[in-house]
């Protein structure tokens, strides 16, 4: 009895602690100058993305991710992906939005690198060169396969990082490791309830992403409760935890030597 206290007790204060991390990193009304409404707010290019034209010959597919509009900003991110093959000049971009209505799935639908609703977006994912072209005919395949087409559901999912988690498990040459407040990255269905772990390289068993764990070497371990995730990452060092994401070492996994690849 005494030990389901301290752990209760402890699950509270580390709740209390990573949302207390988040709003100190995004105080309310803090910096933003005018109210803006997801109308108003800024979309433009975070400057984040490689000049297509500049990089033609190279093959491209990064991951990103960011808050999400508004109050749920301080609760769960929205990601994404962007690709061009060799030989291309311009990105195609895919991510899940509610917005609108039958399918789900969107291409195009923002700039590449964009800010999401005003929120700076976080590179995941950088790949570049040799492989991608492979990777990129992976990702299309997997984007087909997506079995919530026309479904969403902000909590737990499936939504945008469902997508995502999605792509992750039928590509693990991707290595994409979705961030601990990526909520809904867990979804899976009932019949699926122990299968891989959204980097495509772990092993996760969860109920409906309400409640579960993970291991593998993107992840760590990370235990799911009620769709809150905390965890330990070992590849680089670092805490998972629900509202913040991470603590720790940068986790996007890069595959090229940045300096050389970016003219």
């Amino acid at each position: 009895m005494k030990t389901a206290r301290i752990l209760t007790l402890g699950f509270i204060a580390l709740l209390t602690l990573s949302f207390g991390i988040s709003l100190a990193k995004d105080p309310p009304g803090a910096g933003h100058g005018e109210p803006q409404s997801w109308r108003t707010a800024p979309r433009h290019s975070a400057g984040i993305a490689p000049d297509p034209a500049a990089l033609a010959d190279t093959a491209i597919v990064q991951v990103y991710a960011a808050q999400t509009y508004g109050w749920r900003g301080h609760f769960a991110v929205h990601p994404w992906l962007i690709w061009k093959r060799q030989g291309e000049t311009a990105y195609t971009r895919y991510e899940v939005t509610r917005w609108g209505g039958g399918k789900v799935v969107r291409r195009n639908g923002a700039v590449p690198d964009g800010l999401w609703f005003g929120a700076m977006p976080s590179l995941l994912v950088d790949h570049r060169g040799s492989g991608v072209e492979a990777m990129i005919d992976d990702i299309e395949a997997a984007i087909e396969r997506y079995p919530y087409a026309y479904e969403y559901r902000t909590y737990p999912g499936p939504n945008s990082n469902t997508f995502l988690a999605h792509i992750g498990r039928e590509v693990p040459a991707l290595r994409l490791d979705l961030p601990a407040n990526a909520i809904g990255k867990d979804y899976r269905p009932l019949s699926e309830i122990v299968g891989l772990s959204p980097s495509g390289a772990g092993v996760q068993a969860t109920l409906l992403g309400m409640l579960g764990l993970i291991v593998g070497p993107e992840e760590g371990i990370e235990f799911n409760i009620l769709g809150l995730s905390f965890g330990l990452d070992f590849n680089h060092p670092g805490l998972r935890l629900p509202f913040v994401g991470r603590l720790g070492m940068d986790d996007a996994t890069v595959s090229h030597d940045a300096a050389a690849a970016t003219p």
